[in-house]
């Protein structure tokens, strides 16, 4: 990392020399504008709107719009004469308890390192953060402006964040805030179940930025000339709910899948709640039930119908083989007696 500034840090009468190092970096992916065509850069001249002429750098100056079409045009020993703007010190101004800071207030962060024999009183200073549970509030001139500036511990090493002044936060204006809204205590304790089943610890690391990482995959399939995989489309989202209470009830069974925990016994399982909270089936009117005698007597004379037709046939069979030998002897015809010479 390289230093972007050199200063020191004003502790009561104490003075700790430090370096600036910018602790974050931006990974976005960056383009040049180029012609379609022959993919050569494009460039912009800058040119005055008044003569026309094209204008080098020395010769810019910085005007402030005061309307009506006039310019105040303010050099650099206008800048020069400015309170601060060469300061190189980063005062304390107070020691506050870090959750009273507006985390909307942070603006940029830099990491400080003590230089030279700075180092007993930086960690001094920053032993004492630690012990106090405590942030402080500081003011530094960064960049030619005075900015109001946090320092803290992060991992053994003083953290300076920038703040936007108080008066650069803009006021929510929205209707809602003016309506009356109740918020049935049903729908709170459902909310709340789905912030407890979603519940857990952060851990930056665990999340990832996809679209970069696609584009960047875009870009190295350009350069190799290979075809681009197209990755896996994502799930849609289910049909919006007909209540809230079915959209919640809904959420929170889907957290519990993801995390892959059962749903307690006695509540809905599925995802579809919401869904069948559109669609309700028309109920069906219960059967009417027979009275107890009717319902009986038809049961024990369909009971009673195929044992009587059982013995019937029993009896018939028993009654065949006798009609058969009796329809024998009377069908044997007599022999007529022989005659004699």
């Amino acid at each position: 990392m390289r230093a972007i500034w050199k200063g020191a840090v004003s502790f009561g009468l104490v003075s700790i020399a430090v370096k600036l190092y910018s602790a974050t970096q931006e990974k976005d992916i960056r383009f040049h504008q180029v012609h379609r065509a022959d993919g050569g850069r494009i460039r912009y001249k800058r040119t005055c709107s008044v003569c026309g002429e094209e204008v080098s750098y020395d010769d810019i100056a910085k005007g402030y719009d005061i309307g009506g079409g006039e310019m105040v045009v303010l050099t650099d020993e206008d800048f020069a004469d400015l309170p601060l703007t060469t300061s190189h010190a980063i005062d304390v101004l107070e020691f506050v308890p870090a959750e009273q800071v507006d985390p909307i207030l942070y603006n940029k962060a830099y990491f400080l390192e003590p230089e030279g024999a700075a180092t007993k009183p930086y960690v001094l200073l920053r032993d004492a953060l630690v012990d106090a549970e405590r942030v402080a509030i500081v003011k530094v001139a960064l960049r030619q402006r005075e900015q109001l500036a946090t320092l803290r511990v992060r991992e053994g090493v003083l953290l300076l964040n920038t703040m936007l002044w108080p008066d650069e936060v803009r006021k929510p204006d929205f209707g809602f805030l003016d309506e009356d809204i109740t918020v049935r205590p049903p729908e709170l304790a459902m909310a709340s179940s789905l912030i407890d089943s979603m519940a857990g610890e952060f851990q930056p690391d665990a999340f990832t930025d996809d679209y970069r990482a696609a584009l960047q995959e875009v870009i190295d399939a350009k350069v190799e000339g290979r075809e681009v995989v197209q990755p896996e489309e994502v799930e849609e989202a289910p049909a919006a709910a007909v209540d809230l209470m079915a959209a919640l009830r809904a959420s929170v069974d889907r957290a519990r899948a993801a995390r892959g925990e059962q749903p307690p016994a006695g509540e809905p399982t599925p995802i579809s709640a919401a869904r069948s909270a559109q669609k309700a089936p028309a109920k069906k009117a219960p059967a009417k039930k027979a009275p107890a005698g009717k319902a009986a007597g038809k049961t024990t004379e369909k009971k009673a119908a195929p044992k009587k037709a059982a013995e019937k046939k029993a009896a018939e069979k028993k009654a065949e083989p006798a009609e058969k030998k009796t329809g024998a002897r009377k069908a044997a015809p007599k022999k007529a007696p022989r005659k004699t010479a």
